[in-house]
């Protein structure tokens, strides 16, 4: 059953004034946010909600509704505003606007229970995240039918449209054909400082015309175009759809005179008492209580009680078709079921992969990913034109890449575009129903930045594969060769999110079967993202110490780190994760006049948060401690402790063969070795 689309038009001019009433009130009452853009873009957000939007008033996590991302947010009260009138606010929660412990932050985070899709600031990334849910809509119905067909929109303004991520989400979008991606742009030429005349003049039409999209433009206050777009961008089967509405920020404010106070800079980030317009007249103006703004008029509530009837009748059809559908394929369904509960990672026995000795970690990464294409079904891995370089190939031979004609694959190419790459993993692992995984050069991490920040502020297991780990790229050079890059995820997987955890797992393995392990970590890790930190060049596999496998012994990188090679009462402990820890095996055994321990480290923050005994039986307190990184000494510092030493890199690398530059730099087991030797005896 569709949403009944023949409103009365006071009606839906008092809803739109509603939304627009109460987000000029939050931002005064919190002193600070931007009123402007909520009151611009009221008449599409409420057209979408009570009239084309499919949703479960009973459950907003139902995984066949409608996504709707916001980009724009700042325009976060216009979001909380028509939630509100969903039944997904109430009124106290609007008053704490942007306060402390308040369910209304000034940019949305996400918030399924309540409607708000993603987490929203950074411009330009939510409509970003919007294509990688549009990529998943598409690839779950090329596996389980049309009949779980659902539309996915994005809310972006000027400022989103400018944000470079907006190339690449809008290429790929075009490109694939995402037929189920609604984009509205609010165009009220207006940001935070300038008019958009003073920063551009381009042709944002014909831009997404030659992306492929399909374009729409309409007067953004006028709901006879904005319905007719709706229903046109609906229809469409072959591109996705943007609609440019042209909006005045600000809509309905007026001055101390009641004369309109509309399309101002001032409008935008500032409340509407600071912006020159006045903010008691503005209300009355709208129809509001000056006295009690925080109002639902009760014929809006009633319209929109009826919207929630409307949608309950619709989920009600739609749960009666699936019960249907999964009596008569119960395996398939069984399968939907699977791929939503990331059972289909229960599949892997990590034990039976027969790691090569010696092999690079990027190498022992492609293997591990070789048996997940064959296992894991909802797995989507995405590469920045890097594929048989970073090794996603693993994945990519046994799996058909993804087209317009084929959103079935599970190989994405994205090309040059690792922000846009990360944001689309960031859309999947919102939408729900597969695992993304992201791979490129450590050194290109940094273009990834803003979005895997996101992927911890909002807790999403997107796994990042980033190989070519250290100068010992080699030939290449200082511009491909990471050396502050581990510094900077070390420093992230132990800033503690919302529920006290470590925000990220990062993990960077010593050996091709430690390797193993990682991925089996990452695998398993679905409260947080996940880093592998993977090397170019071989690694000699570590030694065994009990007999057992070196699978087995590796699963010691299960605590963050643990025991390589030990004896009894030892003198000096060497400490270190990735290519290093072999090099430090090599030292060690050339200290022959020392009892000498090897630590390995593959992630520092999961280290840090084990039992204090733990920690200690590992890393004791009075023992020296000795460190090798290939990134910047600070990596290793809190773990050798002030008394300490590290030896790591203070510059930038060269260019030229990795033995060579391993001699030139000092990672070799006889410089450590020496270097060893001289710190003991500075204790002495």
């Amino acid at each position: 059953m569709a949403h009944n689309k023949q409103t009365n038009i006071d009606l839906t001019n008092k809803a739109v004034n509603n939304i627009r009433i109460l987000s000029a009130a939050m931002v005064e009452k919190a002193k600070s946010g931007h009123p402007g853009g909520a009151m611009g873009g009221a008449d599409f957000i409420h057209i979408l909600y009570s009239e084309f939007l499919k949703f479960n008033p009973s459950d907003p996590t139902w995984i066949h509704r409608d996504r709707f991302f916001m980009d724009a947010g700042h325009m976060s009260p216009m979001l909380y505003s028509i939630l509100t009138l969903q039944g997904k606010y109430d009124m106290e929660e609007l008053r704490n606007f942007r306060q402390w412990g308040s369910l209304t932050p000034g940019h949305p985070e996400v918030d399924i229970l309540r409607g708000v899709e993603n987490t929203s600031g950074p411009l330009g990334q939510g409509h970003a995240m919007a294509v990688g849910a549009a990529i998943v809509e598409r690839f779950l119905c090329s596996k389980f039918g049309e009949w779980m067909a659902h539309k996915t929109y994005a809310f972006i303004s000027d400022g989103g449209i400018q944000e470079e991520v907006s190339q690449g989400a809008g290429r790929i979008a075009g490109f694939l054909g995402l037929s189920n991606l609604i984009m509205f742009y609010d165009a009220n030429k207006i940001q935070l400082s300038t008019p958009v005349s003073e920063v551009t003049d381009e042709d944002t039409k014909a831009k997404y015309e030659a992306w492929g999209w399909n374009v729409i433009e309409v007067d953004g206050h006028d709901h006879v175009q904005i319905r007719k777009a709706l229903t046109s961008a609906n229809e469409e089967t072959k591109k996705p759809t943007l609609i440019i509405g042209h909006t005045i920020i600000g809509k309905g404010a007026v001055d101390e005179d009641g004369n309109p106070f509309e399309g101002k800079t001032s409008l935008h980030g500032q409340p509407l008492s600071g912006a020159g317009a006045s903010f008691e007249k503005t209300i009355e103006n709208l129809g509001g209580d000056i006295n009690d703004p925080f109002q639902v008029f009760p014929e809006v509530a009633s319209y929109y009680d009826g919207v929630n009837k409307c949608m309950a009748e619709y989920v009600s059809n739609k749960q009666h078709f699936q019960a249907n559908w999964e009596m008569e394929k119960p395996e398939l369904a069984q399968k939907l079921r699977d791929f939503f509960e990331m059972k289909t990672i229960e599949k892997v026995d990590f034990s039976s992969i027969a790691q090569k000795s010696g092999a690079p970690t990027r190498a022992a990464s492609s293997l591990v990913l070789s048996t997940f294409a064959d296992e894991i079904e909802n797995m989507i891995v995405a590469s920045a034109d890097l594929s048989n370089s970073d090794k996603t190939d693993g994945f990519l031979k046994k799996t058909t890449v993804m087209s317009r004609d084929n959103h079935g694959g599970r190989f994405l190419q994205v090309g040059v575009s690792e922000l846009t790459m990360a944001c689309l993993a960031n859309g999947m692992a919102l939408h729900g129903g597969v695992i993304p995984v992201v791979g490129t050069f450590f050194v290109f991490s940094d273009y990834m930045k803003p979005a895997y920040r996101l992927s911890a502020l909002m807790e999403l297991p997107v796994k990042f594969v980033w190989t070519h780990d250290a100068f010992r790229v080699g030939e290449d050079g200082p511009t491909h060769q990471p050396v502050e890059h581990e510094a900077q995820i070390r420093l992230m997987e132990k800033l503690q999110n919302h529920k006290g955890k470590n925000s990220m797992l990062a993990l960077r393995p010593s050996d091709a079967e430690e390797t193993t392990v990682a991925w089996e970590m990452a695998l398993k890790n679905t409260e947080t993202p996940s880093a592998l930190i993977l090397s170019r060049q071989n690694i000699k596999s570590l030694p065994t110490q009990n007999g057992s496998s070196r699978y087995e012994e590796a699963k010691g990188a299960n605590q963050g780190g643990y025991i390589v090679l030990d004896s009894d009462q030892p003198d000096v402990i060497l400490i270190g994760s990735g290519s290093e820890v072999s090099t430090l095996v090599g030292g060690a055994e050339l200290l022959k006049e020392y009892k000498v321990r090897v630590v390995a480290i593959p992630s520092e923050g999961l280290f840090k948060i084990q039992p204090p005994s733990y920690q200690d039986k590992v890393l004791p307190n009075d023992i020296p401690k000795f460190g090798l990184t290939a990134g910047l000494p600070s990596t290793l510092r809190e773990l050798v402790g002030d008394k300490g030493q590290v030896w790591g890199l203070n510059h930038f690398g060269h260019s030229a063969p990795a033995g060579v530059l391993d001699e030139k730099f000092g990672f070799t087991a006889e410089n450590v070795a020496k270097e060893v030797r001289s710190f003991l005896k500075s204790l002495a």
